[in-house]
């Protein structure tokens, strides 16, 4: 039902997840990002609870596995649960349950974790290790070239409806947050071609926020600067 990754960049210390799922709106559920904290990506038969409960227990100071093993325990159901894990300084767990549809695999790699379930088959999130490693670039950009890795090694089993990309760095909000809730095709091709448009405003986005008297304009009404 999905595969993702979840990183971290040493020389911005951004965070960021991509994902993909055959289920509408993967990204209104599984990734949760905190600045200056984790990321974590609660998937298979989802539990959104399991992200901020795990952030929590890294900001108390917690390592991911505890933090992660912690959290779990908290629920009966964690059999069911796939989930990942990255902090701060690019520790990572990662937990698949006996439950976990079809086949399945969890990695980490330097400064990065990737999982899935119902996939094509365990290649895939090797795969997306191994593309991530080897990118360069912006840590946004990076993500998605692990996730097209991953489709080209197979992907999921079936075809996938939604991705999304979000990426946390100074500021407490997101400075990336892009969803295709549903395409009939490809929606990580859809999500790479928004991210392409986003990629020359992020850095605009953040000025307008933080200091609107030297942010640029945008030609819209209203907006004669």
């Amino acid at each position: 039902m999905t595969f993702s990754i979840a990183a971290h960049c040493p020389e911005t210390g951004q965070l960021g997840i991509a994902i993909s799922s055959s289920s509408i709106a993967v990204g209104a559920r599984c990734p949760w990002l905190r600045a200056g904290v984790g990321a974590v990506s609660s998937q298979n038969i989802t539990l959104p609870a399991l992200g901020p409960q795990t952030l929590d227990l890294i900001e108390q100071g917690m390592l991911p596995d505890q933090a992660l093993e912690q959290a779990l325990a908290g629920n009966v159901f964690s059999d069911y649960r796939q989930v990942t894990v990255i902090d701060h300084l690019g520790r990572c767990a990662h937990f698949s349950g006996s439950e976990t549809l079809g086949i399945n695999n969890a990695r980490s790699g330097n400064q990065c974790v990737a999982a899935g379930n119902m996939l094509a088959s365990p290649a895939v999130i090797d795969a997306m290790i191994q593309a991530f490693e080897q990118a360069s670039g912006p840590l946004a950009e990076r993500l998605i070239h692990a996730m097209r890795a991953g489709l080209t090694a197979g992907g999921e089993a079936g075809p996938v409806h939604s991705a999304a990309l979000k990426v946390v760095g100074e500021p407490s909000w997101p400075i990336v947050d892009l969803r295709v809730d549903w395409a009939e095709h490809d929606p990580i091709h859809e999500l790479d071609t928004l991210w392409q448009a986003y990629r020359p405003q992020v850095q605009d986005y953040l000025d307008r926020a933080l200091n609107p008297t030297g942010a640029p304009g945008y030609g819209v009404p209203g907006d004669e600067r």
